[in-house]
């Protein structure tokens, strides 16, 4: 069993910046790749951001591309979120993920492991 915590979500106007983390219980390499998610009220659970297991390969959605950067540290079992010029429509409950396979997936049964999730709302 693998456990996964988020921190790093709170309250930021438009424009601003949030860097999430994800702790893993277990080394996070074992060659599974690690991903991000999040769910706005009201609406299905969407993919944000995946990395490889060796971080050398990532994907991001496009409605946060150029915005938000997903990373790694293995030696650290976190991957974190790099959240810029946010706006409204990224409040959402953001999920850290740990894929079934080493590469990077956008689809959400891939991920074996779900965090908790965490929190960020952004005000206008």
């Amino acid at each position: 069993q693998v456990h996964l915590v988020e921190s790093g979500g709170g309250v930021v106007q438009a424009g601003g910046s949030l860097r999430l983390s994800c702790v893993s219980s277990k080394r996070t390499g074992s060659n599974n790749a690690m991903g991000w998610f999040r769910q706005a009220p009201g609406k299905e659970r969407e993919f944000v951001a995946g990395i490889d297991w060796r971080g050398g390969g990532t994907k991001t959605a496009d409605s946060v591309k150029g915005r938000f950067t997903i990373s790694r540290d293995n030696t650290k079992n976190t991957v974190s979120l790099q959240m810029n010029s946010l706006i409204p429509e990224d409040t959402a409950v953001y999920y850290c993920a740990q894929g079934r396979r080493s590469i990077a997936s956008e689809v959400a049964s891939e991920y074996a492991y779900w965090g908790q999730g965490t929190q960020v709302t952004v005000s206008s």
